[in-house]
This record gives structure tokens, sequence and C-alpha cells, in this order.
């Protein structure tokens, strides 16, 4: 589906753009997707619209087959990489499991701002990305996905992510169309 239009009140959530999670492999260069996340957060800064920083600390409880190896963090794994600016007015929330919407107050947080629709980018697609935008449409938010701003460890879960997945959850554009469609949408702001 083709960008169609951004919500008087729309938020920018970043996943995970931390630390420890930058310097693993990814199949695209980090540094685009640092880039192209810290443009879309100006834009939704100029316009003083929300803008969510998201990192993960720890897992969900129960057990799986394949336990996240290599024991606990190390100091300063989950610390938001300081290319994204961090902001006063940003909402910040720590994860615990893939989506940012379980088990903490982002949606109470965003629906109290009045927020009807959410732009996702960050790492990885078919993890942290996916289950957030999963997350976010089941909550009724409407739900934008900046695909050229978002990696994976494995080209097969991104790309299911965004030719199957992200179609069926909302909208999907390159990240300049987004902050091309923010600025004609919100020019009064």
């Amino acid at each position: 589906m083709a960008l169609t239009t951004l919500d008087p009140i729309t938020a920018l959530i970043i996943v995970d753009l931390q630390s420890g999670i930058v310097g693993l492999p990814l199949i695209h260069p980090v540094t685009d997707v640092v880039t192209r996340s810290c443009a879309l957060a100006a834009a939704f800064r100029r316009h003083r619209l929300p803008v969510v920083l998201v990192n993960v600390d720890g897992t969900a409880p129960g057990r799986t087959e394949r336990p996240r190896p290599g024991g606990p963090f190390p100091d300063g794994w989950t610390d938001l990489i300081p290319e994204l600016d961090r902001q006063p007015d940003d909402i910040v929330v720590t994860k615990r499991t893939w989506g940012a919407f379980a088990n903490t107050d982002l949606e109470k947080q965003l629906k109290a701002r009045g927020v009807t629709q959410v732009v996702v980018t960050g790492v990885a697609t078919g993890t942290g990305v996916e289950s957030t935008a999963r997350q976010a449409y089941e909550a009724g938010f409407n739900v934008t996905l900046a695909i050229d701003a978002m990696t994976d460890a494995r080209p097969e879960a991104h790309d299911y992510s965004i030719a199957n997945v992200f179609p069926r959850l909302g909208e999907t554009g390159a990240t300049q169309s987004i902050i091309d469609l923010l600025e004609r949408t919100h020019a009064h702001a």
C-alpha cells in the first residue's frame, strides 16, 4: 500500500537502536538505518510530534528452544546510541520482550497525547520492529513502516516481514517519502 496520509498526531517509534545491537552483524549498513531514523526524528521534533526511543533489556520469561546466547548483557549494551540525540520530551521505553507495547505503558502514553498513528523504524525487522508494529496495529493505531530505516541479521526475516506482514499492518514507504508527507500534511504546525 502506498503512503496516503499521516494523522494529525502521529508518533515515531525507533526500536532498539542501542549500543549492544548496532554493533551486531546486520544485512544492511546500520549507519544507513541510524541516519534515516535520525532524519525522521528531526522531522517529527520540528513538528512537535512525539518521538519514542525504545531499547531492550532482557527477555520475556518462559522456556524457549533457542535461548539468547551469551549470558547477561555487558555494561552499556542497553544505552541508546548518541546519534538519536535524545531530547527531554522524547518518550523512552525499555522493553523486555520483542514488542515495545507488551508489559510497558507505551500505549497509555501515546493515547494520553492523542496519538492515532505510529511510524516504526529500527532493528530487527522480523522481531522488534514487526512485533512493535503488530502490537500497535492491535491496539488500534494506524501504522506506517519506514522500510529503508530498518534491518535484520537474517535476510529471510527482513524480506518476509516487508513483503508479507507489513502490508497487512499498515502502509510502507521510504524515509524521504514519509518526511515529505509529514511536511505536506503538517505544514501549519
